[in-house]
């Protein structure tokens, strides 16, 4: 009997247990074969996503590790380019979260050349914009290697740099994280102060728990006199003087007034303040846009956002400003978060409870779509493929409470409510029905999503479905784990087979949700390319990559 050795060796339909005959595709953690993407695309992953929480197949420890030497290698072959991706990532809030790029830059302040290393430097501010992230730094740092000269005059810089005004704010607003504070960092750096009044905020920080000594004045504050401590070598900042007489303060109406005429932070506001209305209708005037999102919940149950209410009217005007949202550095997931989080009603830790309004929820959803980058649409078809598979569910994205799952959802609604011609399918071992719109509101749609069912992983399903039923489209997208294993035909072959018999041209995106070195994307082909998952700019790439 004759043998059929297109069986054995096939390079147009191989079971994805196998490689693909004559490709360098390696074994993914879910015992498929994919391809590996490089140390550089791996650092954008990371950047981006993170990797808390680990994966399905990969603990997080682990998975730090591998992110970790990936990390070391492009410093290594390149350190200046590898910290100037980590600032432009950073510094433009592309990312969810910040810390990945404190990571990146304490591991290009070890592990980089001279000239890394005074290119890190030279960039601290950018990455570490305030205090919280001056702390993870130092933190990450210290874990480490030790604190060579290089490192203490760039940490001294981040605090002769800014204007007095603003450094007080900083030494006000983020007193202390990880076991850090400016009073630690001051100590290591010895800044060398610009200003009397530069001086007079180091002193204060160097306090630590700001007694300044006998010096006194009385300042008149609402016409009542006020006790206010200063340095001797020049006077405080107001935005000190106020946190000062916070901490003294006796009434609630001292604090209104100290943050009415001061702009005194919630941060600086003492603990036992935080619970009356009137402090934080003082508060939400001038709230950050960032605080505000994450104060929902507070300022709901304390009764302050309720119908009609001017508080109501106040965050929904800010919340529907796209300019400050941009500013501001608002992150899509952090407002899919807030959505998700306020519309149940309840905190994620903790006791807090409250009455969640529409309205706010409504106000959620247009900042969500209005926190990405401008879309120009791409005027094509395009079938969007959300990978609904057990290992999606498993992990959450960047920290949060969100599954991958979950946030491609919301991701695909940026596409779908930008391009007149789409559809939108999921798939794991099988087609699942994916019944969402971007007329929907996100609440909704990731409660759809997280009742589908949890199964096996084939990511050439979409090609398949769409090559089946003679359905024409210009682009694929599949956000996924890259973790296939299960299908008959890996979906690069798929694909390939869809252009022969229907449309020569067809891209595919692959939407990375996972910070793991895999992907479904052969390199090779010019008409396939991989991205990372919440990165803000991926709407826009996707467009235009399409439209080519």
């Amino acid at each position: 009997m004759a043998i059929n050795y297109s069986k054995l060796f096939n390079r147009r339909r191989t079971s994805q247990s196998e490689p693909i005959p004559g490709t360098d595709q390696v074994k993914n953690s879910g015992g498929g074969y994919s391809w590996e993407i490089d140390d550089w695309a791996r650092l954008d992953r990371f950047l981006v996503l993170g990797a808390e929480g680990g994966t399905y197949y990969i603990r997080e420890r682990e998975l730090v590790k591998q992110n970790h030497d990936a990390i070391v290698r492009c410093i290594q072959q390149d350190g200046v380019r590898a910290v100037n991706r980590v600032v432009e990532i950073s510094d433009s809030g592309r990312a969810p979260r910040n810390d990945p790029a404190i990571f990146a830059l304490a591991l290009a302040v070890t592990h980089g050349d001279a000239e890394a290393k005074a290119q890190a430097f030279a960039n601290l501010r950018r990455v570490c914009r305030i205090g919280t992230h001056l702390f993870h730094f130092a933190e990450y740092v210290n874990a480490m290697r030790g604190w060579g000269r290089g490192l203490r005059k760039a940490v001294g810089r981040w605090y002769i740099e800014p204007e007095v005004d603003r450094l007080a704010y900083q030494a006000v607003k983020y007193q202390s994280r990880d076991g850090w504070s400016h009073r630690d960092l001051l100590r290591l750096a010895h800044p060398k102060a610009p200003s009397p009044q530069h001086a007079a905020v180091y002193r204060w920080m160097l306090a630590g728990d700001g007694s300044l000594g006998p010096r006194e004045v009385r300042r008149r504050i609402h016409g009542e006199d006020h006790i206010v401590n200063y340095d001797a070598v020049g006077s405080l900042p107001k935005m000190i003087e106020a946190c000062e007489l916070a901490r003294r303060a006796s009434s609630k109406s001292e604090i209104v007034n100290l943050i009415t005429e001061f702009d005194l932070p919630r941060e600086a506001v003492p603990t036992r303040w935080l619970n009356e209305l009137e402090v934080w209708e003082a508060l939400l005037t001038r709230m950050p846009m960032t605080a505000l999102i994450r104060s929902l919940g507070k300022m709901s149950s304390i009764g302050l956002i309720k119908p009609f209410s001017n508080a109501l009217q106040l965050v929904l005007n800010k919340l529907r400003d796209e300019k400050a949202l941009q500013k501001a550095r608002v992150h899509p997931l952090a407002i899919i978060m807030a959505q998700k989080i306020y519309a149940r009603g309840y905190g994620h830790k903790g006791s807090l409870q409250w009455n969640p309004s529409p309205l706010i929820v409504d106000a959620l959803d247009e900042a969500f779509y209005a926190s990405f980058q401008n879309v120009v649409p791409c005027g094509k078809p395009i079938l969007l493929a959300l990978d609904v598979s057990g290992s999606m569910a498993h992990y959450n994205i960047a920290d949060s409470c969100m599954s991958a799952r979950d946030a491609s959802a919301a991701l695909a609604l940026i596409t779908a409510a930008t391009e007149p011609d789409y559809h939108i399918m999921g798939f794991s071992s099988r087609f699942v029905p994916v019944k969402i719109s971007p007329r929907m509101r996100l609440d909704e749609v990731i409660r759809r999503i997280s009742n589908l069912p949890f199964e096996a992983t084939d990511c050439a399903l979409p090609m398949i479905w769409a090559r089946e039923n003679r359905v024409k489209v210009a682009g694929f997208v599949t956000y996924t784990d890259s973790e296939t294993w299960f299908g008959h035909i890996h979906p690069s072959q798929a694909l390939n087979l869809y252009r022969r018999e229907l449309v020569p041209n067809a891209k595919s995106i692959v939407v990375g949700m996972t910070s793991n070195g895999f992907t479904i994307a052969d390199p090779k082909d010019r008409g396939m390319l991989d991205v990372v998952g919440f990165d803000t700019t991926v709407p826009a790439i996707i467009s235009d990559f399409v439209r080519e």
